[in-house]
């Protein structure tokens, strides 16, 4: 009828058994989504060992949602087969992961991008980055690679074509932030750390002469130099013994070497996963690294961890990390002799060796922990210290 109001029908009541509720101090926020972009285990280095690590303490953060994307993805199925062919390797597993990024960094709010040199550089960080900014996402580029002068002085264009689009660059050493900075990058440090609590400690009392060598058999890692230099220790100490970890371009040249140096007792495992080695640092005594070119090398910090004196080359950044007569001994790059005599050095010294060995411990866990790092990554992804 006209002129009376219309009545609605009234609502049902609600069952108040299953209505949402969360107390008001309950309700969470919704959490920062990240996304790391990096090599994965398949790959066996310090880049994939690294962004485990992180991984695995960042799933821990409340205020974060983290997931992982491989640099270097497996193919599906038949397709794998793909990936066993030289040149056709390349080419397959760079469009698996394009395609990749196109389907997954869209869901997130930073993109985290571990970055290496050269074509490396092109082939794994640039199209993660030119693709998180197209989809207007915040991206962090962590580069780490001891060869970043030449790179930058070489590759220009392709690099600040890159750079220039990113929100922040993260380093793990100061060294790499002076070197961004002679570029007119600025650069951030967010030092690399380790799992104190999976790497037993030992305090060596008297060393006995057992040395360690864990470096991939690259040309930059110089594993030779270490050979050369263990023989004269051999020499010197007929019983010494080394531990070979590791793999790769140069095997077959330093398998001919030992055999040129006539040396004994060297043990080549082959490449050891991350959690195998801290079983290789408890049965040495004496750490050895003879790099060309090298940044923040996680085994030198892990040999801090373990209790293991360290004989170093000098290269690039490892002087930042390791300070000469304090917390090791620095030799200059390929100089086996210097290796040798500072090894022996050592042997016959063992208060020098238990300073250095302490002191480093002391350094590792003032500097090289989750604990010790944990805000710097908090402040680069803009989230609040939950346990400030």
């Amino acid at each position: 009828m006209t002129g009376q109001a219309t009545r609605r029908p009234p609502r049902p009541a609600v069952d108040a058994d299953r209505r949402p509720f969360a107390p008001p101090n309950l309700r969470a926020e919704r959490r920062t989504s990240v996304c790391i972009v990096a090599p994965s285990l398949d790959i066996l280095g310090g880049q994939a060992v690294v962004a485990q690590r992180l991984l695995s303490k960042l799933a821990t953060e409340s205020q974060l949602q983290v997931a992982f994307l491989p640099h270097n993805p497996r193919l599906p199925g038949v397709l794998r087969y793909l990936q066993r062919v030289k040149y056709v390797r390349t080419l397959s597993t760079s469009v698996a992961y394009v395609a990749l990024l196109l389907r997954e960094l869209r869901k997130h709010d930073i993109v985290h991008v571990f970055s290496a040199a050269y074509w490396s550089f092109i082939l794994a960080p640039a199209p993660a980055i030119l693709i998180g900014r197209w989809f207007g996402k915040r991206v962090i580029l962590n580069y780490r690679s001891g060869t970043a002068h030449d790179h930058l002085t070489r590759w220009p264009r392709s690099t600040s074509a890159v750079l220039r689009r990113v929100d922040q660059i993260i380093v793990p050493s100061n060294y790499l932030v002076d070197v961004f900075g002679q570029f007119g990058y600025r650069a951030t440090p967010v030092c690399n750390f380790v799992n104190v609590d999976a790497i037993a400690y030992r305090a060596r009392r008297a060393l006995s002469p057992v040395f360690l060598s864990n470096r991939n058999f690259a040309p930059l890692y110089n594993v030779g130099c270490v050979l050369r230099a263990f023989a004269l220790i051999q020499a010197s100490v007929p019983t010494a013994r080394l531990i070979v970890a590791g793999d790769g371009e140069e095997r077959e040249m330093l398998h001919r070497l030992a055999e040129e140096l006539q040396l004994k007792n060297v043990e080549f495992l082959g490449a050891v996963p991350p959690e195998r080695m801290p079983g290789l640092y408890d049965q040495a005594d004496v750490y050895l690294n003879a790099p060309n070119i090298d940044n923040m090398p996680n085994s030198v910090v892990e040999a801090f961890a373990a209790g293991l004196p360290v004989v170093t080359s000098r290269a690039g950044g490892i002087p930042y990390i390791v300070t000469h007569e304090e917390t090791g001994l620095l030799v200059d790059c390929n100089d086996h002799e210097a290796m040798a005599n500072s090894a022996l050095r050592l042997l016959r010294n063992s208060d020098l060796a238990i300073e250095l060995a302490g002191r480093a411990r002391e350094e590792v866990l003032a500097k090289y922990t989750w604990e010790a790092v944990r805000r710097g990554w908090l402040r680069a992804y803009g989230v609040e210290d939950s346990v400030a």
